[in-house]
């Protein structure tokens, strides 16, 4: 499934997110969707999501569902 649309994208699925500071060096982070901040229903960069442990990125991969 695909990051970059909203409706793939619910709270409380597992994801690796990009965060702004990292985007040049594309390091992931990973955890658990408690926000989506992205409103809408498609996004070219990924869906920008807030994690359960606070941080905010754009969602690169779908780890589990």
């Amino acid at each position: 499934m695909s990051g970059t649309i909203r409706k793939n994208i619910t709270p409380g699925l597992y994801v690796a997110i990009v965060q702004k500071a990292d985007q040049r060096s594309g390091k992931l982070t990973q955890g658990f969707v408690k926000d989506l901040l992205t409103s809408k229903a498609v996004h070219p960069r990924g869906i920008k999501v807030r994690l359960d442990t606070g941080e905010v990125g754009r969602v690169q991969h779908i780890l589990q569902k």
